[in-house]
C-alpha cells in the first residue's frame, strides 16, 4: 500500500499541522511542499524486523559518534521547501542542533538533516520514496541512502550529484560519516 496523499482544501499552518499529528497519534503523517497531507501507512512485520536491523546498527553507531544526534522514523523535519518529512533514520551534527531553540526542539525541528535513511518496504512506491530522497538532497541533506531490500540496491543521493545505485553487501559512510558502516546482509535477510 502506498502513502494516501490528500490534496489541501485549505493550506494548513505549521500549528494546524502540529495539532493534526498529536490528535492522531497512531497515525503517521507528512505535509509536503505543496501543502499535501500525506498519511504514512503502518509497515508489516517483515519490514518492522529490518526497520530494527537498520536502526540498532544506525543507533550502535550513533552513540559512539558525540559529533551529531540521531533520529527516530517518527520525528518530522521541516524542510527549507515547507515540507514536513520523517525520514526512517536522520543524523544532525551537533553544532547545529545546538543552536536551536528549545521550543524548536521540541517541536518539528526547521531544519534539513545532515544525514537520512529511508528503508524501502514492500507497501513502498519506489517512486515516491525516490521522490523524497531528491526532495532532501535539493533541502542540501549532504547524504541520504534509499535502502530497497527488495531489490537489494541502495541509492545514493547527494546535492548536486547524480544519484548512485549501488549493490553491495555493506555500505559506508566515510567520508562524511566516520566510523559509519552499515552490514545490509541483515536487511537482505527474510
Amino acid at each position: 500500500m502506498t502513502s494516501i496523499i490528500l490534496a489541501p482544501a485549505v493550506q494548513l499552518t505549521d500549528w494546524q499541522f502540529e495539532q493534526i499529528c498529536q490528535q492522531n497519534p497512531l497515525t503517521s503523517f507528512e505535509l509536503s511542499a505543496k501543502g499535501e497531507l500525506i498519511v504514512v501507512p503502518p509497515v508489516g512485520g517483515e519490514a518492522g524486523r529490518r526497520e530494527f536491523a537498520l536502526l540498532s546498527q544506525l543507533g550502535h553507531w550513533a552513540a559512539r559518534n558525540p559529533s551529531g544526534i540521531g533520529f527516530s522514523s517518527q520525528t518530522i523535519f521541516q524542510l527549507p521547501n515547507g515540507a514536513k518529512r520523517m525520514p526512517d533514520f536522520a543524523w544532525v551534527w551537533r553544532e547545529r542542533w545546538d543552536k536551536l531553540t528549545p521550543e524548536q526542539k521540541r517541536g518539528f525541528p526547521p531544519l534539513a538533516p545532515d544525514f537520512v535513511v529511508e528503508l524501502r518496504s514492500p507497501s513502498d512506491s519506489l517512486q515516491e520514496l525516490q521522490a523524497k530522497m531528491q526532495e532532501y538532497a535539493r533541502a542540501g541533506v549532504p547524504l541520504g541512502w534509499l535502502i530497497d531490500p527488495i531489490r537489494r540496491t541502495v541509492e545514493v543521493y547527494q546535492p548536486d550529484v547524480e544519484t548512485k545505485i549501488v549493490r553491495t553487501d555493506a555500505i559506508a559512510g566515510d567520508p562524511l560519516l566516520p566510523g559509519l558502516t552499515l552490514d545490509l546482509l541483515r536487511l537482505w535477510q527474510n
